[in-house]
């Protein structure tokens, strides 16, 4: 069964990276894993819980509404016009900058499909207008989405500080320097593939972007600041900030199109249906890869690859930093989540640190924040589903661009910690 599920798992991948339907692959692949498994029934099961999964589910369809009534009102290109100065003046920034935004942004909203959403719904489409290549400008803010690990919101560091019988601002403090230089690394080896690639910010992919505003262009200041309302609401709300009580991101993506009715004075009417046209558009295609990237990733499990390959990196204690870097990274890839790889290396192997010449704070922080690199460059992830929706691009497009700047952070982050 395990050589069947990776056979199975290799040409999935190259299917998709064929541009063949991806839903389909996903879905067909997890069906004949589960086939093989004996566990028939995991598929509906797996199938009809991501449909109606309760946090991504409202929170990608009202960001969909929301950017499709931004769309609607001309409120992000009056945001795209108003910093067009500096985006003429700084090009080359543009990539580096949209990453270190996303990746402090993730310390607030340390869900990576949320901060995906919030943040990709206005970066993104920014980014494009700018000139930025859309696989490029899905990328970067896909690979800013791993910072929210060094996050206290993330529920990893509290697990690591208990085993290590510390707090969990000691364990942040100790992994933060590291993850800092890991996280230039990235974005270093991303701008370079960006200005390799000639994929940055280009003045001819500017002026036939889509929707971009004309140069002449007169900027409501007010239609400028709608569009970034519900991401200041997502972070002053935020348990770190707490300068507001706590939002959804469904309540910040209404409040944002309410305004955007408000200060533009649009037909009540048409903003309500594009609102509706939004989510059912997200659904359509964002909730369908998730829905179908559950079932492949539930077929991993039933044929037994995904226990596999955690116990392999389980049974590597004589590479413990290795084995606790790559272990949960590559998992993540193929995965879509850094998550079970990492507690279970952080249950089983972490513990014992000390025999391997390693601390539990560091090997325990180590295991986690590369499960979230892998994470970031998993063309399976949701966050990455979302990003490339947004870019209205094939996820793989995004997990090609973003696999050298993941695995550099995570061999920097090796050496560091």
């Amino acid at each position: 069964m395990l050589a069947v599920g990776g056979i199975l798992v290799i040409l999935t991948f190259v299917l998709i990276v064929k541009k063949i339907e991806a839903r389909l692959v996903l879905f067909v692949a997890g069906l004949l894993m589960c086939l093989i498994g004996g566990v028939p029934g995991d598929v509906m099961t797996a199938f009809t819980k991501a449909m109606v999964n309760n946090s991504l589910v409202p929170t990608i369809c009202t960001v969909m509404g929301f950017s499709y009534v931004m769309k609607l009102t001309e409120c992000d290109q009056h945001l795209v016009h108003s910093i067009s100065g500096v985006l003429n003046k700084g090009r080359a920034l543009l990539v580096p900058l949209a990453f270190f935004l996303t990746w402090w942004i993730s310390l607030a909203i340390p869900s990576a499909s949320g901060c995906a959403a919030a943040v990709g719904s206005i970066l993104i489409p920014t980014l494009i207008a700018a000139g930025v290549h859309p696989a490029m400008a899905g990328a970067v803010v896909l690979a800013g989405t791993w910072g929210s690990a060094i996050s206290p919101g993330n529920a990893h560091n509290p697990f690591v500080a208990d085993l290590a019988g510390t707090d969990m601002m000691t364990v942040i403090i100790n992994e933060t320097p590291a993850s800092v230089l890991a996280s230039l690394a990235c974005v270093a080896v991303l701008t370079a593939y960006a200005f390799w690639q000639k994929e940055g910010a280009s003045a001819e992919r500017q002026q036939a972007a889509a929707g971009a505003p004309g140069s002449g262009k007169r900027v409501n200041p007010l239609r400028a600041i709608v569009p970034l309302v519900p991401l200041f609401l997502l972070i002053l709300g935020s348990k770190q900030v707490a300068v507001l009580p706590e939002i959804s991101v469904p309540l910040s993506m209404l409040i944002g199109v309410a305004l955007g009715l408000l200060v533009t004075w649009s037909d009540a009417q048409q903003v309500c249906r594009n609102f509706f046209d939004g989510m059912g558009s997200a659904y359509g295609s964002v909730i369908g890869l998730i829905v179908c990237a559950s079932v492949f990733t539930t077929g991993m499990s039933a044929v037994g690859l995904t226990g596999a390959l955690t116990d392999i990196m389980k049974g590597s204690q004589s590479a413990a930093a290795a084995a606790g870097t790559f272990g949960p990274f590559f998992i993540a890839v193929i995965s879509g989540s850094g998550d079970a790889a990492a507690f279970a290396f952080n249950g089983a192997v972490t513990p014992f640190a000390a025999q391997f010449g390693l601390s539990i704070m560091d090997l325990g922080s180590l295991a986690q924040i590369a499960g979230a690199m892998g994470r970031s460059m998993s063309p399976v992830a949701g966050a990455a589903i979302i990003c490339a929706g947004l870019a209205k691009v094939n996820p793989m497009e995004l997990a090609k661009r973003n696999a050298l700047p993941c695995v550099a952070a995570a061999a920097v982050l090796m050496l560091l910690l």
